[in-house]
C-alpha cells in the first residue's frame, strides 16, 4: 500500500478517539447522557492523550521520516484506543496503546541519528515521556498520578518544534540557556513527581511557566500576528496557548498535589484544551496538506471556534476555581463545540478548495481544448 493511503485510516481512528473522548469527557463532567460502554468515561485522558494526540503526532512524524515502517506506531495506538472504545476488557488497549508510544520513541531515535540537535532531543524526550505514562497507566497507577506524564508529552513536543522555528529569528545563546534552564526545571518537576506528587507538581508548574514566558518573549509569533491571514490566525493561537500554559503553571505552583476534583480538572485542562488545542487549531491548516496533499484556505470564520474555545475555557475554569457547578458544565460542553466547529470548518475549508481546484482544472482543459481548435 501507498504510504499516503495509510494516512486516511490512520486519521481515521485519531478522530474517532478523539469524538469518543470527547463524549466521555462530557458525560464524566456531569452531562446525563448514555455512557455507550460503562469503562468509557473512566478511559477519557488515555484516549484522548494517548489515542488521539499520540496517533496524532505519530503520523506526522511518519509523514516527515517518509519510512512506511514508522506508520506502525500510529496503528498500534489507534487500534488500541478502539479497543478502549469498544469496551475490550483486559490489558489488550492499553497494552497496545504503550506499544505504540514505544514505537514512536524509535521513531524519534532515527530523528535524532539523522539530525541531532537540542528540538530533535526535546521532541523525543516528549515522546519518552509518553510512554512513561503509558507504562505507569498499564501498570495500574492512578491517572492523577501520571498525568504529568502525558502533559509533558504534548509540552515537550510543542516546545521542541517552536525552538525549532527559532532558528529563523537566529537567537541568542541566553536565551537558547534561559529555555534549556527551563527545559530543567520542568524534567526536574515531572521526575520528582514520582516520588513527591506535591514538589513534583509545583516544581513542574514552575517549568511550565518559565516556559510560558519564555515563548510569549521569544517566539516567532511575536513577528508574524502582525501579517495578514493565516500567520496572523496562527500567530493569535500560539501566543494565547502559551497564556494557558503560564495560567496551568501559576495553578500548578499554587496547588500542588491535586489528586481530583475541580482544581484538578482546571489545572489538567488549562494545558489539554487550552495550551494544546489552541496550537492545533494554529497548525491545522498547515498540517492537514503536508498530510493529506490537500489545501486548507483560511477564512477568517476560523476565529469563531478559537474565541468559543478561549470564552468556554474561562468559563470552565472559573466554574472550578469559584465552585459554580453550573458554569462549569457549560463550559465543558461548549468546549466541545468549539472543538467539532474546528473540525466542520476545516473540512468545508477543504472541500471549498477542492471544488475550486476541480473547477481550474476544468477551465483550463476548456481551453486547451478551444487553442487546439
Amino acid at each position: 500500500m501507498n504510504q499516503s493511503r495509510l494516512r486516511f485510516p490512520l486519521m481515521a481512528l485519531a478522530m474517532a478517539a478523539m469524538l469518543a473522548a470527547l463524549w466521555a469527557g462530557l458525560v464524566r463532567l456531569g452531562w446525563r447522557w448514555p455512557a455507550l460502554q460503562p469503562a468509557l468515561a473512566m478511559s477519557h485522558g488515555a484516549i484522548m492523550v494517548s489515542g488521539f494526540l499520540g496517533t496524532l503526532i505519530a503520523i506526522e512524524r511518519a509523514v516527515a521520516l517518509r519510512e512506511r515502517w514508522a506508520y506502525t506506531g500510529p496503528v498500534l495506538s489507534g487500534v488500541g484506543a478502539l479497543l478502549l472504545i469498544l469496551g475490550v476488557g483486559g490489558p489488550a488497549g492499553p497494552l497496545l496503546m504503550t506499544l505504540g508510544s514505544l514505537w514512536l520513541v524509535v521513531v524519534y531515535i532515527v530523528i535524532v541519528r539523522r539530525h541531532s540537535s537540542n528540538y530533535t532531543l526535546l521532541m523525543g524526550a516528549g515522546a519518552v515521556a509518553l510512554l512513561v505514562g503509558d507504562i505507569l497507566w498499564l501498570t495500574g497507577w492512578p491517572v492523577f498520578r501520571l498525568v504529568l506524564w502525558w502533559q509533558a508529552f504534548l509540552i515537550l513536543t510543542i516546545a521542541g518544534e517552536r525552538l525549532e522555528l527559532g532558528r529563523i529569528v537566529r537567537l541568542s545563546e541566553n536565551a537558547q540557556l534561559v529555555f534549556l534552564a527551563a527545559v530543567g526545571v520542568y524534567l526536574a518537576g515531572i521526575t520528582t513527581s514520582l516520588v513527591s506528587l506535591s514538589s513534583g507538581t509545583r516544581l513542574a508548574g514552575l517549568g511550565m511557566l518559565s516556559l510560558a514566558v519564555w515563548l510569549l518573549r521569544y517566539d516567532i509569533a511575536r513577528r508574524t500576528i502582525f501579517k495578514e491571514g493565516l500567520p496572523r490566525f496562527a500567530a493569535i493561537c500560539l501566543l494565547s496557548g502559551y497564556a494557558w500554559l503560564g495560567a496551568a503553571g501559576v495553578m500548578g505552583l499554587t496547588f500542588g498535589e491535586v489528586l481530583g476534583g475541580v482544581r484538578y480538572d482546571a489545572f489538567l485542562h488549562a494545558v489539554f484544551l487550552g495550551f494544546v488545542f489552541s496550537m492545533i487549531f494554529g497548525h491545522a491548516p498547515i498540517i492537514f496538506p503536508a498530510i493529506f496533499g490537500v489545501e486548507v484556505r483560511f477564512h477568517r470564520a476560523f476565529y469563531f471556534h478559537l474565541i468559543v474555545l478561549h470564552l468556554s475555557l474561562i468559563l470552565r475554569v472559573a466554574g472550578d476555581l469559584m465552585s459554580s457547578p453550573s458554569a462549569r458544565l457549560w463550559g465543558g460542553l461548549l468546549n466541545g463545540v468549539a472543538i467539532l466547529v474546528f473540525i466542520g470548518m476545516n473540512l468545508f475549508s477543504v472541500l471549498i478548495s477542492r471544488r475550486a481546484s476541480l473547477g481550474e482544472i476544468s477551465t483550463a482543459r476548456q481551453s486547451i481544448g478551444a487553442a487546439q481548435e
